[in-house]
């Protein structure tokens, strides 16, 4: 994808371009041009932020002797039980880079909520907890050191897949959780107004969870994926609920009318998150796979955090998808146990609109992390 010459790699980037950089952040909610850091101490929202819809819980004290353009409102507030709105922009466009940070304590990334919207779509193309989108749901806070999907510590989310729109982007965040509100919620979406080609397809990820897998089943990470695209990685969270090995199970991509065979079919879980022999009990993070999180699994129990981007060897599909993976453990004599885990997915993919609405996404106690 060349988004105009203006793709995250490299090669491009010594290339001219007449696309406008433009940024979105609690500083300047619309990304306008010349409207950044223009927040006063006032007890007055800026109209900008009234128009949007954010909570306004006045100026930031610590800016009290310096006043406007001197990080004024560096972040915002989410109230509890309620949908902020991120991002609200006409096109055509490319994000580029969405950078978060917030709390990083594992209910908190399950009780936010993140949704994309292109051009005007009724269903999102992204529905995910905040957390697994970035990577990082195993119950502890885990360094990603991937090319598209990027956390430092401490807990600073990084995104750079590229996401093009044509007339409008829209991105939102929900605050779950009914009683709390979630204070510092900082945030910055990098963005270029720009031409987008016909074959630049839109991005999407959505998430899933098996809890517990049900006995001798596979569980789904995609299904009713309908139209002409490519698979493009997934992030997994994975508790164990028995002692031992956890992952001989295949990865399985159904392509194009596939049905009881898949086309795609892997050698064990650790083979496809690109390590070996049970990891060797270390965990590691390289700019494609990673194991970032867990190592020991000698007690039921432990979470174990995994992604794999196709950044270099994306799956394509030209009508339909499903992906689904396995859990496998050892019983005695030698013999395979099919497990009953409990498993998160967060798949990421392209694809050309229209896309078919996603499952819904389970309630508040199902996705608790406990």
């Amino acid at each position: 994808m060349s988004f105009n010459g203006i793709g995250n790699h490299l090669g491009g980037i010594m290339k001219v371009s007449n696309a406008k950089s433009r940024s979105i952040s609690a500083e300047n909610v619309y990304g306008l041009k010349a409207s950044g850091g223009m927040a006063e101490l006032s007890g007055e929202p800026q109209s900008d932020v009234a128009k949007i819809g954010q909570q306004w819980d006045g100026p930031n004290k610590c800016a009290r002797d310096l006043e406007q353009t001197w990080k004024v409102r560096p972040c915002i507030i989410l109230p509890p039980g309620s949908v902020t709105t991120l991002m609200d922009v006409d096109g055509p466009g490319c994000i580029q880079h969405i950078w978060i940070t917030v709390d990083g304590s594992a209910n908190w990334l399950r009780d936010l909520i993140v949704r994309m919207y292109w051009d005007g779509e009724a269903e999102a193309s992204v529905e995910a907890p905040l957390g697994d989108f970035f990577c990082n749901a195993a119950g502890y806070q885990a360094n990603i050191m991937a090319v598209p999907i990027n956390v430092n510590p401490r807990n600073g989310m990084n995104c750079y897949f590229p996401m093009p729109f044509r007339k409008h982007a829209k991105i939102t965040i929900e605050n779950r959780n009914p009683d709390k509100e979630r204070e510092g919620f900082f945030y910055t979406i990098n963005y270029a107004l720009t031409d987008i080609a016909d074959d630049d397809a839109y991005f999407h990820a959505q998430f899933r969870r098996s809890n517990p897998l049900v006995y001798k089943t596979d569980h789904l990470m995609l299904d009713g994926i309908k139209g002409k695209g490519q698979f493009v990685g997934c992030y997994m969270a994975w508790q164990q609920n028995n002692a031992g090995w956890w992952g001989e199970g295949e990865i399985k991509m159904f392509l194009d009318g596939d049905a009881e065979f898949p086309t795609i079919c892997g050698t064990g879980t650790e083979d496809y998150f690109g390590g070996a022999w049970c990891f060797a009990k270390e965990t590691y993070s390289a700019p494609f796979l990673g194991y970032p999180a867990g190592g020991d699994y000698s007690a039921p129990g432990k979470r174990h955090g995994l992604y794999r981007f196709h950044i270099l060897d994306p799956v394509r599909f030209e009508e339909d998808l499903k992906v689904t993976i396995q859990a496998i453990g050892w019983r005695d004599g030698g013999r395979y146990l099919p497990l009953q885990d409990d498993i998160s997915s967060t798949s990421y993919w392209y694809q050309l609109e229209p896309h078919n609405k996603f499952p819904s996404l389970p309630n508040r106690d199902y996705l608790e992390v406990i």
